[in-house]
């Protein structure tokens, strides 16, 4: 029985993601493949709460990606920051300099990126990342 050696990866990684970050892409795809597959229905996957989608229409930045759902709206993309001393839903962040505040205080605080569509009610959660 000959033993095959394990080959080390030629890179460390996707560059510029944190070490401890979650991505959800994959799940997402899985989401949208069952969906357009007739699995699931529409208000099965487009079932955002109305206080997402006020965040997401008050507190978001545009994302460049169309709805993969209705396609006929522009994604928003939600941050909340969750960890100490802040509420128990998260606390949203519009701006960068407003999340890079929260980071410099050191305390174990994480970032989820969400994604949701106003039009259609569509959003998944994108990435978890500490801060």
């Amino acid at each position: 029985m000959s033993v095959v050696p394990f080959l080390q990866p030629e890179s460390s990684g996707r560059p510029g993601k944190a070490p401890g970050s979650v991505d959800y892409r994959f799940a997402r795809r899985q989401l949208l493949f069952r969906y357009r597959a007739g699995e699931l229905s529409r208000g099965d996957v487009c079932d955002a709460h109305s206080e997402l989608i006020r965040i997401a229409l008050h507190c978001s930045q545009r994302s460049t990606v169309s709805c993969p759902v209705c396609d006929e709206s522009t994604l928003r993309v939600v941050k909340f920051v969750f960890g100490p001393r802040l509420p128990p839903g998260g606390r949203p962040v519009k701006t960068r300099a407003e999340l890079q505040k929260l980071a410099s205080e050191r305390q174990n605080r994480r970032c989820f990126t969400v994604e949701v569509c106003t039009a259609c009610r569509w959003n998944h959660l994108l990435q978890v990342a500490p801060l």
